[in-house]
């Protein structure tokens, strides 16, 4: 029961991240979507992945939060509390069925490959993209700063 709550609020925060319309507030609904997913990898076993996880996900978002608190415009308008009712409420939809199906532990019907080992031995290159991704949204960023520094000359 507690995985299927940790994926649900693991998917809206995903959903929240994406469609909210300020920028520190999506940056937070990140912070919650990392913070979910280090749970899912400790309920799993791999306590050293979620820490992997979790110390990435710091970095990325403090790297967001300078950047989005310093690059960002300021919304015209507030966000209603109808759009963002419906955007959990789309998060809850699309996490139906992580509650409704079953998922087991084990990597394939019949594999005796545990959890972590797969995550560590099987998913390097997913690894290696997701330390790329960070890299080039750092790198962004401060190419955006110092162009922003020296007034785009």
């Amino acid at each position: 029961m507690i995985v299927e709550i940790i994926s649900v609020g693991l998917i809206v925060t995903a959903c929240l991240a994406l469609f909210l319309d300020e920028a520190v507030y999506s940056v937070a609904a990140l912070a919650g979507t990392f913070l979910f997913t280090a749970l899912i990898y400790v309920l799993n076993g791999a306590v050293f992945v979620a820490i992997f996880q979790f110390a990435v996900g710091v970095g990325t978002l403090a790297i967001l939060f300078l950047s989005g608190e310093m690059l960002s415009e300021k919304p015209a308008k507030r966000a209603s509390p109808k759009n963002t009712a419906a955007l959990i409420g789309a998060g809850i939809v699309l996490s139906l069925p992580a509650v409704f199906l079953s998922v087991s532990g084990a990597v394939a019907e019949g594999s005796d490959v545990s959890f972590g080992d797969a995550l560590w031995n099987l998913r390097g290159v997913d690894v290696v993209l997701q330390g790329l991704v960070i890299l080039t949204v750092a790198l962004g960023i401060a190419i955006v700063l110092y162009e922003k520094r020296n007034g785009g000359k």
